[in-house]
């Protein structure tokens, strides 16, 4: 298998991970620009809007305007940092951890949905190239 192929295959991989996204966050009224901000700040609990922006790979100015929507959805709370009058610290609220952990319930399904399909060896694999990848890039 060369290059080219590995590339093609890249992108296919992309592309339906995309199209999953999509239409897992479309019946929630929410952008994927959203769901991304709620995934990352499920996981860190609570981020300073640089730190996000950062993780995001957005300009805070971009990073606001989605944050704005979230607070005005009562999704997520913005709060003044305490020892920097400079900084946001973001975080979710009650609802916006309700959709964290059912987006992450459908991460789960569909992680369990691939590896059934793999042998134990396959999934074995999987893994070490997904954390070599991870490094990469």
């Amino acid at each position: 298998m060369g290059k080219n192929e590995i590339n093609h295959l890249i992108i296919e991989f992309y592309e339906k991970l995309s199209s999953w996204e999509h239409s897992i966050v479309r019946g929630h009224e929410l952008t994927l620009a959203q769901m991304h901000i709620i995934e990352i700040l499920g996981l860190h609990k609570t981020l300073r809007m640089k730190e996000l922006a950062e993780k995001t790979g957005v300009t805070t100015g971009s990073l606001t305007v989605v944050v704005d929507k979230l607070v005005q959805k009562e999704i997520v709370r913005r709060t003044p940092h305490e020892s920097d009058r400079r900084s946001l610290i973001v975080e979710l609220t009650h609802k916006g951890h309700e959709y964290f952990l059912e987006h992450d319930r459908l991460h789960s399904q569909l992680t369990e949905e691939i590896m059934h399909q793999l042998s134990s060896e396959e999934n074995e694999q999987l893994e070490n190239l997904l954390k070599k990848i991870n490094q990469i890039i």
